[in-house]
C-alpha cells in the first residue's frame, strides 16, 4: 500500500471515465478498437469491449524501501502478483497504484483493479495492484487529488536489490508528466526489468 504526504493542491475528481463510456478531459480515444470475447486473461477477467486510450498523467514512484510498511512489497488490490513486483511485460506488468476515495467506507479505485496501462517512454506494461492515500480522507492525501488537472499514478520501482538511494534516484528520474496508454494491445516495444535494477527506463536512457 502506497501513502503520499506530499501537498499538491490540485484535486481530481474521476467520475464515470472511459469505463462509464465517457473520455476523461486530456484523453485521446485511439483509432482502434479492441475487440475481445470476455475470457479470464491471466487471472483478470477481461470486457468483452476494451477501448484503447491514450493520456497524459502525472506519474511518480514508490520503492521496496519507502512503501507501507517500509521495507517491503505489500500491496493493497493484488491481481497477478501477489506482492508489487512485474517485468513490464504484458504477460507480468509492473504493479502501479491508484488513487481512491472512501464511499461508505469502502475504498473506490480511480481505476479497477487489474486495469493495464502502457507507458511508452518506460517501455513498460503495468497494472493496478495497490492503492496510493491513507487516512480518513484518502483524495486529499495521495494520487486522487491529480496534478494539475491530470490523473496521477504511482509505478513501483523496486530497488530491493539495488538499494534505497537506488531507488530514491529511479522514482526522482520518473516523476512527471507522461503518455499513458490504458487497455494497450500487448505488442508494444517492452524493456524488460524491475525499474530501479535494470536502469530505470529505456535501454537509451
Amino acid at each position: 500500500m502506497r501513502k503520499v504526504y506530499a501537498a499538491l493542491g490540485s484535486i481530481l475528481l474521476l467520475a464515470g471515465g472511459v469505463f462509464g463510456g465517457e473520455a476523461l478531459a486530456g484523453e485521446r480515444v485511439m483509432d482502434r478498437t479492441l475487440m475481445q470475447n470476455a475470457q479470464v486473461d491471466d487471472g483478470m477477467v477481461t470486457l468483452a469491449t476494451l477501448r484503447e486510450v491514450a493520456f497524459t498523467g502525472y506519474l511518480t514512484g514508490y520503492s521496496f524501501w519507502d512503501n507501507t510498511p517500509p521495507g517491503s512489497a505489500a500491496i493493497a488490490r493484488p491481481v497477478i502478483h501477489r506482492k508489487a513486483a512485474g517485468m513490464g511485460t504484458y504477460q507480468d506488468p509492473i504493479t502501479i497504484a491508484v488513487g481512491y476515495r472512501l464511499v461508505g467506507g469502502t475504498a473506490k479505485l480511480d481505476y479497477p483493479a487489474g486495469t493495464r496501462f502502457y507507458i511508452p517512454n518506460l517501455q513498460r506494461y503495468v497494472i493496478v495492484e495497490d492503492i496510493c492515500g491513507n487516512g480518513p480522507q484518502p483524495h486529499l492525501t495521495g494520487c486522487h487529488r491529480g496534478k494539475n488537472g491530470a490523473p496521477w499514478l504511482d509505478v513501483y520501482v523496486d530497488g530491493r536489490r539495488s538499494g534505497a538511494a537506488a531507488a530514491n534516484a529511479c522514482m526522482y528520474s520518473i516523476t512527471g508528466m507522461q503518455t499513458f496508454v490504458m487497455n494497450p494491445r500487448k505488442d508494444y516495444p517492452v524493456f524488460a526489468g524491475a525499474l530501479t535494477e535494470s536502469g530505470c527506463g529505456r535501454p537509451n536512457s
